[in-house]
């Protein structure tokens, strides 16, 4: 996937889960402070990160992700 399919399909997760409209979200977006993102649903976020693109996220590596751009980051240097 290109880093923009990625960002695509991360856009449409977080807007699905978090229930906020797409176009409210950027790269910039922090999931905990913007959205208001507990610790079960970070956990949530990303065991569906998992299942959407594959592989496994450290919890070590999964405490760095706190914007999209981080998330888009991650995934597109992690694909398989």
């Amino acid at each position: 996937m290109t880093e923009t399919e990625v960002y695509n399909k991360v856009v449409d997760l977080i807007a699905e889960r978090f229930e906020v409209k797409a176009d409210q979200l950027s790269r910039s977006t922090n999931i905990k402070n913007d959205l208001a993102a507990d610790s079960i649903d970070l956990v949530e976020f990303v065991l569906e990160l998992e299942d959407t693109f594959g592989g496994e996220i450290p919890d070590d590596e999964a405490e760095k992700l706190n914007t999209i751009d981080d998330v888009v980051k991650y995934i597109v240097a992690h694909q398989a």
